[in-house]
């Protein structure tokens, strides 16, 4: 055979990315996922069929739990700290509805990779696209549980404020989320102990973080809040939406930790990328 015509023939490339090649191709990755957005989304939006079906009420099950709870948690805590019920409960619906989708997100982060593994193995697919799956699957499980919010808003006459500030917000949780979930997957992958730790992890910081009690509540040391990953990103959120002025430390501690954990994430993306499909 003629020396071209060899040289012309398509070869596999099985070296290993190291350094700038490396991050070139996560970032490619990354690229070819959001490409997929329109699948990632029609994926999504399946699960939540196949997770409720034969359910009469479907998510809407998820929002009638999470009025009960605000209900239920509203009265007895307004009661136990003698807070105004008007001013809490607001606060309250706000807070346990953010905390449930970032709760969702991260203890369903390491398992994403593992159960998407018959598709991973069936075919070649970005896995950006299998992260941006999760993403949009408990979007529209929070989706359903802003009526609760809008309810307990309009009732207490609660109007939000600095909406200019919600379209960088979003974005802002939009990659964090990202990040949490691309990192807690690898990890996932490789270590299967890892659901249960981070589910354990995750109760700490339900009761450590202002999510049920106010920040107010705390008279000393409250600038040690801000060393909670959890706390500034709710907080730039639940502010503008209970129509409260932030301090500018809470925005610094949202961007400090939002770029510590972009850096972790895209430096573990970046190098064990390919070997997922190895792991799951």
């Amino acid at each position: 055979m003629p020396r071209a015509a060899t040289l012309s023939e398509p070869m596999l490339d099985l070296m290993p990315l190291h350094g700038t090649s490396a991050m070139k191709a996560a970032f490619g990755d990354v690229r070819a996922g959001f490409a997929l957005l329109p699948l990632a989304m029609s994926l999504g939006w399946l699960d939540i069929k196949l997770r409720y079906r034969g359910s009469m009420l479907g998510p809407f099950w998820l929002t009638i739990s999470t009025a009960v709870m605000v209900g239920a948690l509203g009265l007895l805590y307004a009661e136990l700290f003698h807070m105004n019920l008007s001013r809490y409960l607001p606060f309250l619906s706000l807070s346990l509805v953010l905390w449930a989708y970032m709760s969702a997100t991260i203890n369903e982060a390491p398992m994403i990779f593992t159960q998407s593994a018959g598709l991973m193995h069936a075919m070649r697919m970005p896995v950006t696209m299998h992260v941006l799956r999760a993403i949009i699957r408990n979007t529209l499980v929070l989706l359903h549980n802003i009526v609760v919010i809008a309810v307990v808003f309009t009732l207490y006459h609660v109007w939000p404020r600095h909406l200019w500030v919600l379209a960088p917000v979003l974005l802002l949780w939009l990659f964090d989320s990202m990040a949490v979930a691309t990192l807690l997957g690898l990890l996932g992958a490789r270590f299967r102990d890892t659901p249960p730790i981070v589910a354990s992890l995750m109760q700490i910081f339900f009761f450590v973080t202002p999510v049920i009690w106010q920040p107010d509540l705390i008279y000393a040391g409250r600038q040690y809040l801000l060393l909670d990953p959890f706390y500034p990103i709710i907080e730039i959120l639940r502010g503008p939406l209970l129509g409260e002025s932030l301090r500018p430390s809470i925005w610094y501690a949202a961007l400090a930790h939002s770029a510590v954990l972009w850096g972790i994430a895209l430096v573990v993306f970046a190098r064990f990328r390919a070997r997922i499909a190895y792991w799951v």
